[in-house]
């Protein structure tokens, strides 16, 4: 059974997805600068990097890393 994650990968022309791409590949639903954040907080998926400012992120692994995620949300304690 193929899932939404699967079609995005399917879909994708490259086996790589720049860090700049991501809203692209997403479908609109991540943000390059969310990523960036997660990367920091070592929470984002895994990563490929070229030089000081290249990112990359392999099509499979941000595509299971998404489906981890998926119907996560965080809430703020009071």
């Amino acid at each position: 059974m193929i899932d939404i994650y699967d079609e995005l990968a399917a879909a994708w022309p490259a086996p790589i997805v720049a860090r700049r791409e991501v809203a692209r590949f997403s479908g609109g639903v991540l943000n390059p600068r969310t990523l960036a954040n997660l990367d920091s907080a070592g929470e984002g998926p895994p990563k490929i990097k070229w030089g000081e400012k290249m990112v990359a992120y392999p099509t499979k692994g941000l595509v299971e890393w998404m489906r981890s995620r998926a119907g996560k949300t965080k809430t703020k304690e009071k």
